[in-house]
């Protein structure tokens, strides 16, 4: 790719399976092949990371350079090595002792893949760790489906300055677009299929369009980051179940509170079976030592109960039921934003784009907005009145 050649922070922005990811990891790979040096490709979960780079991408670009039989992975601390000694290192910002791991090392290559969910000050923090060897030049690469138009990538590329307000160097930080349309190795099928999505979700996923916050109930501004203070009085986990059975996102959100300010800890929303959600529910639950699962009843009934504690019986979850309007148990809670008591752990891009974009009367369902709604109305008495508890 001529932009990586000539530049030293490049981004790539555009709809799902563009090929954004396999241009990188090739690219990466070809570096790794001419000189013994380290390279590091990570996302925000690790999780994340090992299936969609090493079980997804990574053996096709392999096999695209014949690679597959001489590049080995180490499944223990999960990087690729070369024949000449160099390595590609997959990591996860999700944990301390994983990211501590991935900043004890230096590279030549840092990869942010799907960085809208990675925070600004992660990515100063990974940069500072490229360091290649002589006669390499060090490159950082991004990509991502566009998020919204306050991310700093929109900041940094597009509007060419930084987020403390200095300008971009003008010969350097460029980006490319790349579209599903734009990879031949796309099924039509596939791409009929995103025409199909909920007219924002077409927008990020089909036509690599940023969000432009056009909701009414969320601001940016309100958004406050910080690491949640030791001794939180109460932890439970939102959980809003899919509204049908075709492939809806389970929305599960971890929230905890101490006096009267609140924290989101967590968003692990996924798709997936009822045994596989309920799995995540359990994980989370025991990660953050919650007292409560706090699910929606609607969509279920007693199943959802039953399938939440299929993965651990001891859980306690109580059921709501949504007898009011989503506007109606929504709205104390944006309050609670507006007046600065609720900090998110890090940035969880992927759910302050549905309450920046919601509005009321909308085709799409923002599961995640929902799970954290039901957390916070839980811990606030703020959203739910006693004909919504069960």
């Amino acid at each position: 790719m001529h932009l990586i050649s000539t530049n030293s922070t490049v981004l790539a922005e555009g709809g799902g399976r563009s090929g954004k990811t396999f241009a990188f990891l090739r690219a990466i790979c070809i570096r790794a092949s001419k000189q013994k040096s380290d390279h590091l490709a990570a996302r925000y979960r690790f999780s994340h990371a090992k299936q969609a780079l090493c079980y997804q991408t990574m053996p096709d670009v392999l096999q695209s350079l014949g690679l597959q039989k001489h590049v080995t992975l180490n499944k223990t601390d999960w990087f690729y090595e070369f024949p000449n000694g160099s390595t590609i290192w997959i990591g996860g910002l999700d944990e301390k002792t994983r990211t501590d791991k991935i900043l004890g090392n230096e590279y030549a290559t840092v990869f942010l893949n799907e960085a809208s969910q990675i925070s600004f000050e992660s990515r100063e923090t990974l940069v500072t760790r490229i360091n290649p060897p002589d006669g390499m030049r060090g490159i950082e690469l991004v990509d991502y489906n566009p998020p919204s138009i306050q991310h700093w990538g929109y900041q940094v590329f597009h509007k060419r300055e930084f987020p403390d307000g200095r300008p971009v160097p003008e010969d350097d930080f460029a980006l490319i677009k790349i579209n599903p349309i734009d990879n031949p190795h796309l099924s039509p099928e596939y791409v009929e299929r995103l025409k199909h999505l909920s007219p924002a979700k077409r927008k990020r996923f089909l036509e690599g369009e940023y969000s432009l916050d056009a909701g009414s109930l969320w601001r940016r501004a309100w958004f406050r980051y910080g690491a949640p203070p030791p001794g939180l009085h109460r932890v439970v986990i939102g959980v809003d179940p899919a509204g049908s059975a075709h492939g809806d996102e389970i929305g599960i959100v971890a929230v905890g509170m101490k006096d009267d300010e609140y924290y989101v800890l967590d968003d692990v929303s996924c798709h997936g079976t009822p045994n596989e959600w309920a799995a995540v529910v359990a994980s989370i639950y025991n990660k953050w030592e919650a007292d409560a699962v706090i699910a929606e009843k609607n969509y279920g009934g007693d199943m959802v109960e039953h399938t939440i504690k299929s993965a651990q019986k001891s859980l306690n979850v109580r059921l709501v039921n949504a007898s009011r309007g989503k506007v109606v148990r929504a709205e104390p809670i944006s309050a609670l934003y507006e007046q600065g008591k609720v900090t998110h752990r890090t940035a969880f891009a992927d759910m302050e784009d549905e309450m920046c974009i919601y509005e009321p009367g909308g085709d799409f369902s923002p599961n995640r907005l929902d799970a954290a709604v039901w957390a916070l109305s839980e811990l606030s008495d703020g959203g739910a009145s006693m004909l919504d508890v069960v």
